[in-house]
């Protein structure tokens, strides 16, 4: 009989030593918060996050068929992206499901990195594995083996810039949003993003488990003079949320499709790729519901699986997929998929929230961009 092996983050030590409340996150340990997380929302937004995001998968494609593989494998034309670009996409079922959104990162002509959602890894691994077969790459994954770590917030690139060789500091100053290099980082050689998930500037960092503590304390000690904090999955949640940010298992799942979450602009309809039928039916139909935004007016939160009604309260026509008080517009915000009769902006719909029918107003997310 074989024992399942627990995940764990290279950073449990330095979290437990820090305080952290754990939550178990696709069977990894890793931080819910520190100490307020209304307190590690505010510093992203106001300075900067420091987030342990080692759960993460990463998978490595390299060979002469790399692009041509994920342009089969995945809905995006991955091919056609520059060395040291990143690009969003969708890795979709033959019925055009999702079964997760990923970042590809091009870090030479035939290598790419593939960063999948945590619980979805393994997943992400067997699917790109199995759509290889045929193609001359091999399919790595380097996930339990590589750290990750983010700085997020208006100071992440003052803080990143203080920890790189003097020589180094216009390359992060010049690196562009959905982009990556090479970097010197607390002495440590380490793959430098500049992406994020909480709408604020950031970087992502990548590096061997080996070298992560070393690099957690040094990006800390900087992040805390600067008025930052370490901050959990709990208030990135809310930041994603607050940036209209879609979550896999929350507005993103198996039964639903690229169109009706918004995102058909990550569609490559002219090139061959798994789901690729399904989704040009698809394209060529309305939605069935649409992915929207709800603001509210009053202090109580639309949480997830709440039915949406309409206006009047009487009739069921959604329901709430990501929902919480915004902690930095001060009011409700969720995302909800709709009737797509009830998505237009402006349209007032009804919210049960625990036996009452609270008012929401569709508008478009983001909900919060910065300045």
């Amino acid at each position: 009989m074989t024992t399942a092996v627990t995940p764990v983050s290279p950073l449990l030590d330095e979290h437990t030593a820090l305080g952290a409340h754990f939550t178990d996150f696709a069977g990894w340990q890793m931080p819910l918060k520190y100490d307020s997380e209304l307190a590690e929302h505010r510093a992203v937004r106001t300075t900067a996050g420091l987030f342990d995001l080692s759960h993460m998968g990463e998978i490595e494609i390299a060979g002469t068929g790399a692009g041509a593989l994920l342009d089969h494998a995945l809905a995006g034309e991955l091919s056609t992206i520059g060395v040291g670009r990143a690009k969003y996409s969708l890795l979709c079922n033959r019925d055009g499901g999702v079964i997760d959104d990923l970042v590809v990162y091009r870090l030479a002509d035939d290598h790419f990195l593939v960063v999948a959602n945590a619980a979805n890894a393994p997943t992400v691994f067997d699917e790109l594995h199995s759509r290889a077969e045929g193609f001359d790459v091999s399919v790595a994954d380097r996930s339990t083996m590589t750290a990750l770590i983010a700085v997020q917030g208006p100071a992440s690139q003052d803080i990143v810039t203080a920890l790189v060789p003097d020589a180094q500091a216009a390359l992060v100053a010049n690196l562009k949003y959905y982009a990556a290099t090479p970097a010197e980082v607390a002495g440590l050689q380490v793959l430098l993003a500049r992406t994020g998930y909480t709408g604020e500037d950031g970087f992502e960092l990548y590096v061997p488990n080996a070298h992560a503590v070393q690099l957690w304390r040094a990006l800390l000690a900087v992040t805390t003079e600067r008025g930052g904090v370490p901050a959990g999955l709990a208030c990135r949640d809310t930041l994603r949320l607050e940036a209209g940010m879609a979550l896999y298992g929350h507005e993103l799942t198996l039964d639903t499709n690229p169109y009706e979450a918004g995102l058909g602009r990550v569609v490559r309809l002219h090139k061959n790729f798994v789901g690729r039928d399904a989704l040009q039916t698809l394209s060529e139909q309305p939605p069935r519901r649409a992915l929207v935004g709800l603001t509210g007016t009053g202090r109580r939160a639309a949480r997830a699986e709440y039915t949406v009604y309409d206006a009047a309260g009487t009739t069921p026509i959604g329901t709430v997929t990501s929902g919480a008080l915004s902690p930095t517009l001060g009011h409700p915000i969720a995302l909800a998929y709709v009737d797509l009769a009830h998505s237009e902006p402006g349209t007032e719909l009804t919210v049960d929230i625990r036996g009452k029918k609270e008012l929401f107003t569709v508008t478009p997310a983001p909900f919060y961009r910065r300045s």
